[in-house]
C-alpha cells in the first residue's frame, strides 16, 4: 500500500475528504506524520518477513569495520555467514572485542566474530569483524532492515497495512478528541488487536524462531 493510500484510509476513518497529495491540507499533512509514527511502531514490533534481506559484502585484508549498507539505524541481524570459509559467524560483545585487540595479541585470519560499531555517515549500522581479515572474504548478513519514513505519495509500505492504519487512526482520534462516537481508547484497543493478529500470521512463517531451548 502506498503512502497516499494509507493517508486516505485514515482520512476516511476520520470522516475527512480524501486528498491527491500528502500536503494538500494541513490536516492531511498531520495524518501523514501520524502514519509514519504508526509505521515506525509496527516495524519495531516484530522481525517482519517483508523487511528481511541479505546484505552481502567483501571483507578485505586489514580492514575491520564495515557498513551494513541499507540497514539503517534500526536493524536486527538474524544471521551472519562467512561464505568464503563456509562457516557461521558469531556475535560477541564490544567488551570482548577489546579483549581480543587490547588485552591479547590481535589475530588475523578468516573472520569468525562480529560486533556492532556505531552508525556511518549514511545512517547505516556498522559492524567490526574478528579476526582481522588477512585476505578477501565474502560475508553475508541476514538482517531486518527497517526503512526510513515514507515521504513520496507512491512510497510503498513493506509491513502489513492494517495495523499501521488502525494505529494512525487511534493517534488521530486522540489528537482530535473524537471520531463519530468511538473513543480513542477503543481505537488503540483495536490497533493492538490488529497488530497482534498481523504478528501471529507473520510469525507462523518462522515457527522455529518462537521455540526456546534450554542450553
Amino acid at each position: 500500500m502506498t503512502y497516499l493510500n494509507l493517508v486516505n484510509a485514515v482520512l476516511r476513518r476520520m470522516r475527512e475528504t480524501e486528498v491527491t497529495s500528502i500536503s494538500a491540507t494541513a490536516y492531511s499533512a498531520l495524518i501523514g506524520e501520524l502514519v509514519n509514527e504508526a509505521k515506525r511502531t509496527v516495524e519495531s514490533a516484530w522481525d517482519w518477513s517483508g523487511l528481511r534481506a541479505d546484505i552481502n559484502f567483501n571483507a578485505t585484508s586489514g580492514t575491520v569495520t564495515y557498513a551494513l549498507t541499507g540497514s539503517g539505524d534500526r536493524p536486527t541481524v538474524l544471521d551472519a555467514i562467512n561464505t568464503t570459509s563456509k562457516k557461521r559467524m558469531c556475535y560477541e560483545t564490544s567488551a570482548q572485542f577489546r579483549n581480543f585487540t587490547k588485552l591479547n595479541t590481535a589475530q588475523t585470519g578468516s573472520p569468525f566474530y562480529f560486533t556492532y560499531s556505531g552508525i556511518d555517515s549514511n545512517g547505516d549500522t556498522k559492524v567490526d569483524v574478528y579476526p582481522t581479515p588477512d585476505a578477501t572474504y565474502a560475508l553475508s548478513f541476514t538482517a531486518v532492515k527497517r526503512p526510513v519514513d515514507l515521504t513520496g505519495a507512491s512510497d510503498t509500505l513493506l509491513v502489513p497495512s492494517a495495523p499501521v492504519i488502525q494505529m494512525a487512526t487511534a493517534l488521530a482520534a486522540r489528537e482530535r478528541g473524537e471520531t463519530g462516537g468511538t473513543a480513542a481508547a477503543e481505537h488503540f484497543a483495536l490497533s493492538d488487536k490488529t497488530l497482534s493478529d498481523a504478528i501471529a500470521f507473520d510469525a507462523a512463517k518462522y515457527p522455529e524462531e518462537l521455540v526456546w531451548r534450554v542450553l
